[in-house]
């Protein structure tokens, strides 16, 4: 449980910077290197977070959500009458007989 608390402050601390550099970018151009400091920070800060998740999810401190189990459904056939040929002649044929 701590681990995800340290994840979460982690993300917020992004955050943090994020909006950090959104204002002092709103301030003016002047301190273009403070934001650019202030957004290698988050790059800085989003790598350790997913570090921190890829690895404690391999070590097994973290467990994901498992995937569901596919199922697979078969049919089965039942009509076993066979089919008839069918003409597509709109006349109608004329009835033969068999005569012996």
């Amino acid at each position: 449980m701590l681990i995800k608390w340290i994840i979460t402050a982690l993300l917020l601390v992004v955050l943090f910077h994020l909006f950090h550099a959104l204002i002092v970018m709103l301030q003016g151009a002047d301190k273009s290197k403070n934001m650019s400091q202030l957004l290698g920070k988050r790059v800085l800060y989003s790598l350790i977070v997913i570090l921190c998740i890829t690895l404690f999810s391999q070590i097994g401190f973290i467990n994901f959500n498992p995937q569901p189990m596919a199922t697979t459904h078969t049919q089965t056939r039942i009509d076993t009458t066979t089919q008839h040929q069918q003409s597509a002649s709109t006349k109608p044929q004329p009835e033969t007989q068999n005569v012996d």
